[in-house]
């Protein structure tokens, strides 16, 4: 049975899941893009890429600490795969506002591995959110045996999102013609 508190902090991950994930569709999908054309803005795929396999080697160090038993690197690890992501998640904003979507416009059996990656990814990426909160707050509240469940099911998630993240940027990069 789940005390109150847990409860609350779940039902609160929920609705503030939903409303993040909301505001990312409008905003990914429906706002307008920006008037303004910044140079820089065509380095943030790179930089999203970079940020991505950052996550991927940071969540890759975490599990194997904490299969080490190594606590303190785990949670070093597991807090710059929070961060990186969350950088991420900034820059691709940042990108989507000035630049709007990426076009891929290559044909043939390449277009749909682009498209079931990308679909897998994006997927993944909205049941990513609630389980990575779900699971940082079970740490940080030191409930470590909910932590461990929830982890089993966050980590391969966040990890295949990180990874896929690069993979569908090297699509759109050099294989998008």
């Amino acid at each position: 049975m789940k005390s109150n508190s847990s409860r609350f902090a779940y039902s609160f991950i929920l609705i503030l899941s939903v409303l993040i994930l909301a505001f990312l569709t409008w905003f990914i999908y429906f706002k307008p893009e920006a008037s303004t054309e910044l140079a820089w803005v065509s380095y943030l795929p790179a930089v999203n890429a970079i940020l991505n396999s950052l996550s991927t080697i940071f969540l890759l160090a975490g599990f194997y600490f904490i299969k080490k038993k190594n606590v303190k690197a785990h949670v070093f690890s597991m807090s710059f795969a929070t961060a990186t992501s969350g950088l991420f998640l900034v820059s691709y904003l940042l990108y989507h506002h000035f630049q709007g979507d990426t076009k891929f416009i290559a044909i043939g059996p390449i277009r749909y591995a682009y498209f079931a990656i990308l679909i897998s990814h994006v997927l993944l990426s909205m049941v990513q959110v609630p389980l990575i909160f779900i699971t940082l707050w079970n740490a940080f509240t030191k409930r470590y045996e909910k932590h461990k469940f929830w982890a089993r099911w966050t980590f391969p998630i966040w990890l295949y999102v990180s990874i896929t993240g690069v993979v569908i940027f090297i699509f759109l990069k050099f294989l998008n013609n």
